[in-house]
């Protein structure tokens, strides 16, 4: 059962070289080169749609500026479990 992700990766494929460092490089491995050729003749790297933890490592390996942008997605607010200490007194936290 995958992660769930914590960030999301967008890869511009006219920018993209197809040289694979991203996918190597990605811990959690959601990144693939597409089996399609694009239009310069290369498969360009695709996120495939989970498990991006948002760490970057595929950003900061990859020699095409502005190929990849990693998106952190905002973590959920943890709510606070309120615990009764007896029947009808005031909760404590």
């Amino acid at each position: 059962m995958p992660a769930q992700a914590r960030g999301k990766v967008q890869i511009d494929v006219e920018e993209c070289k197809g040289c694979g460092l991203c996918v190597e490089s990605c811990p959690p491995k959601c990144l693939e080169l597409l089996h399609e050729l694009s239009a310069y003749g290369v498969h360009p790297a695709q996120y495939v749609g989970h498990s991006c933890t948002g760490c970057g490592i595929c950003f900061y390996c990859c020699p095409e500026p502005g190929a990849i942008t990693v998106y952190r997605l905002a973590v959920p607010a943890k709510t606070a479990r309120v615990q009764k200490a007896g029947g009808d007194h005031a909760a404590a936290l």
